[in-house]
């Protein structure tokens, strides 16, 4: 599979921007991973922010109905 890396740059909301990893959805997820987070991409805007990307953060913004 190839990567789109254009494609996926439009759609990255990622604000940390020294990340190496922007646009590269596989070495993103990967990274959060192993580090039990999950990537920007999974939280709305005012969540990923916070760069708190963590499984906990994940669930309450779930239960929250998208905000938390």
């Amino acid at each position: 599979m190839e990567c789109n890396l254009e494609a996926n740059l439009t759609k990255c909301n990622c604000t940390y921007e020294p990340c190496p990893r922007q646009g590269k959805c596989c070495e993103c997820i990967s990274y959060h991973l192993k580090s039990r987070e999950l990537p920007a991409c999974a939280f709305p805007p005012e969540v990923e922010r916070t760069y708190d990307r963590s499984f906990a953060r994940f669930a309450g913004v779930v239960r929250g109905g998208g905000k938390s």
